[in-house]
């Protein structure tokens, strides 16, 4: 048995060597890219790291770096489980498109022809002091494309105004049961800026995951699981986890007041979860992000079938929200941000990479220039874009 592991272990780093020597990435500098994660960690800075990186198709790097419970010192490994927050909204935003090929909805129809609580929307006044500052009606109605694109209005309700307090309470604190309500209470709530004139990020996936349940008559959850999930081979992804699943979540960490890295007190749960939105909920592994990541490089194909037409994959994939965008040489698409002045960005990006994040700083990007993908996963409270520019730094800084 030994000797069949240590086998299976040689080839497997005969092939990776093999598919890195033919990617034109160096293998001095990508264990540069490992020696910098790894003194992060040691200095007690991040817990522990999953990542992937492929590049024409082929894995290239894969690194399980550090602790899955920084406080127990359990190693991480690769299969690891993790709660990927907004990584949730470019896979919503994936599978709502799905639906405008069957020919639901044009991107311009407004969202109440279909939810009409969304109709008479109210905007803020001043949104730093919320309602009270007076609200008056939407100059326009907010357009299916404006809810992609996060253009239409809305917050987070994770920001530090009045009215994302509002927000907040309505369809987080108040405990909603179900998409549907809280896509309702979302509705009740005013505007921050009139439908297009403003880029907030915000909770509109969750509409999306609504209308999808209006459109097919399906829960979200089934919807993803039936038609992305399990035809992509993403095992490890759901809003729920098994038994055998639970094993292998990674834990959320923070640091506490004195500034030690530890394990949080209140984790993520993992089962009983009934409101399956767009704007966040999902849980997934490396591996399983890696390959929707993948199938938006090949232009919407994967393994032989095909999810999304290439020309969907690129309205999805180019700023659709002009100058509102405020990340120097970035806009945003529908779903995705992209990078589209990289004189701009500062930084090594090929123009026409797109990428998100989430909350608890895990990473994701497409290059398509580059033939690339690359997914970084950890659970660290709060969230910093620190780590997410470093990242795609020491990927770009390999390639030769």
């Amino acid at each position: 048995m030994l000797r069949k592991i240590t086998f299976t272990f040689l080839l497997s780093f005969v092939l990776l060597s093999s598919a890195i020597a033919q990617s034109g990435l160096s293998t001095d500098r990508l264990a540069r890219y490992d020696a910098y994660f790894q003194k992060e960690i040691n200095e007690g800075r991040l817990p522990g790291i999953v990542t992937l990186v492929y590049k024409n198709g082929e894995k290239v790097h894969e690194s399980a770096l550090g602790f899955s419970d920084f406080t127990e010192k359990t190693p991480i490994r690769t299969d690891q489980i993790f709660f990927i927050q907004s990584m949730t909204k470019p896979i919503m935003s994936t599978a709502f498109m799905m639906l405008y090929e069957e020919g639901y909805f044009f991107l311009t129809d407004p969202i109440s022809k279909y939810l009409p609580e969304f109709k008479e929307m109210k905007v803020v006044k001043d949104p730093n002091i919320g309602s009270p500052s007076g609200l008056e009606p939407a100059k326009s109605q907010i357009t299916i494309a404006q809810v992609l694109s996060h253009t239409a209005g809305f917050l987070h309700g994770i920001g530090p105004t009045k009215l994302d307090e509002e927000v907040r309470e309505a369809i987080y604190m108040s405990g909603p049961k179900t998409i549907e309500e809280r896509v309702k209470a979302l509705a009740a709530q005013p505007l921050a800026s009139h439908p297009g004139e403003k880029w907030n990020y915000s909770a509109s996936p969750d509409i999306l995951a609504r209308l999808i349940e209006v459109f097919t008559g399906m829960s979200p959850a089934e919807f993803l699981k039936t038609r992305l999930f399990e035809p992509l081979g993403m095992k490890d992804t759901g809003y729920n986890l098994t038994e055998a699943q639970k094993s292998r979540m990674v834990q959320l960490h923070n640091f506490n007041d004195s500034g030690v890295l530890m394990t949080s007190e209140r984790q993520t749960p993992t089962s009983g979860n009934t409101v399956f939105g767009g704007t966040h909920g999902l849980f997934s592994t490396a591996q399983d992000y890696s390959l929707f990541a993948q199938m938006m490089l090949n232009g919407g194909e994967w393994n032989g079938k095909r999810y999304l037409s290439s020309k969907t994959v690129e309205i999805m994939s180019i700023n659709q929200s002009g100058d509102l965008f405020q990340d120097p040489g970035k806009g945003f698409g529908l779903g995705f941000a992209v990078v589209d002045d990289l004189a701009d960005t500062k930084s090594l990006p090929s123009e026409g990479t797109f990428y998100w994040s989430g909350a608890y700083c895990t990473y994701f990007f497409i290059d398509p220039k580059e033939e690339l993908v690359a997914v970084f996963m950890t659970q660290f409270n709060p969230f910093s874009s620190y780590y997410e520019n470093k990242f795609r730094q020491m990927i770009y800084q390999a390639i030769e």
